[in-house]
């Protein structure tokens, strides 16, 4: 890129840094007051972008900045992803819980799909739902965006009603267990099954044991490792199966992998290797935090919010019955099999 044009990128990105920052800061005051961040910096980030989107016009001057941080800056975030897997611990869980794991991820999915699909949503917002619901909420959600090529409206909206229904699932899982008499592995694995975040699992299942604990975050961590295989599926799927945007562009076949899937995969299996000293994932982890959250902040920026929730009631409801379904499957698998 020519100085001019790097030069070009600097209004926007420092924008979508503020905001960031900002999100990162609500974040962090909110676990200094309550004790945990109900509101994750990811989905404080693109609820900011949103209402400065909607409530003032920006200078023409922005608009490159704000491209670049949300395409090329998510895409090098969700490769770095990669890299914070654990590949191992797939092995470790063993064959029949991994199979219950992959049961209850692709039920969620298909189940949070077809629910969206018949509330009328697009294929590609109900996809966003669904592999918010199955995998790992608003990470899951950011990564798939660019491999469906969702506009930034079904992104903000898919994160904004798949999170808050992420938070009442926490709220409540303790309760659904106790009234089902689950054991505290049980609890754990449908804690691992439902719950978004591994901060999420561990306020679900601490308050049951340290074992529930434990066993949710096994659980809930190798349902992370699922999202590589599923952006592939969802790649092939949106090769052959999405048309023509909303705003009239002509359909265009996207790659069978994109570049920064392949790298996600690759990172991952480069983990595996052992080659990569375990005290460089933690930083990793937090670079690729950091990047996605500017990420969310730029495509927060491009949404109108009364076009994001003029289907929210619709959004809400697939989210909804994503996560029933999801909790549904998770406990006849448990109570079944295990």
């Amino acid at each position: 890129m020519k100085q001019g044009g790097v030069v070009s990128l600097v209004p926007g990105i420092v924008l979508c840094l503020a905001i960031a920052s900002a999100a990162y800061g609500i974040e962090m005051a909110q676990r200094g007051a309550l004790g945990r961040a109900w509101l994750d910096a990811l989905l404080i980030a693109i609820l900011l972008g949103t209402v400065i989107r909607t409530s003032a016009e920006l200078p023409a001057t922005m608009a490159p900045g704000i491209r670049f941080s949300a395409k090329p800056v998510l895409e090098v975030a969700i490769v770095l992803l990669g890299l914070t897997l654990d590949v191992p611990a797939l092995l470790q869980a063993g064959p029949i819980l991994l199979l219950v794991i992959v049961a209850a991820v692709v039920a969620a999915y298909a189940g949070a799909y077809a629910v969206g699909r018949a509330l009328g949503l697009s294929s590609r917002l109900a996809a966003l739902v669904a592999i918010g619901n199955a995998i790992c909420g608003n990470s899951a959600i950011a990564a798939a965006a660019p491999v469906v090529e969702a506009d930034a409206e079904d992104v903000a909206a898919a994160i904004a009603f798949t999170a808050v229904l992420g938070v009442v699932v926490v709220l409540l899982l303790p309760f659904a267990g106790a009234a089902m008499s689950l054991g505290d592995y049980e609890h754990g694995v449908v804690a691992g099954l439902t719950v978004y975040a591994v901060p999420q699992v561990l306020a679900a299942t601490l308050p049951v044991s340290i074992l529930s604990a434990e066993v949710g975050t096994l659980v809930k961590l190798t349902r992370v490792l699922l999202l590589g295989p599923a952006l592939v599926a969802m790649g092939l799927w949106a090769r052959r199966s999405l048309g023509a945007r909303a705003d009239g562009d002509a359909p265009r076949r996207p790659p069978v992998l994109p570049w920064f899937i392949a790298g996600f995969i690759a990172m991952a299996l480069l983990r595996a290797t052992g080659v990569v000293p375990e005290a460089l994932v933690d930083p990793v982890r937090s670079v690729s935090r950091v990047l996605t959250i500017v990420a969310l902040a730029a495509l927060g920026l491009g949404v109108d919010f009364r076009a994001a929730g003029r289907y929210g009631t619709r959004v809400a409801g697939a989210a909804a019955c994503g996560i029933l379904i999801l909790f549904a499957t998770a406990t006849l698998l448990v109570l079944t099999v295990l």
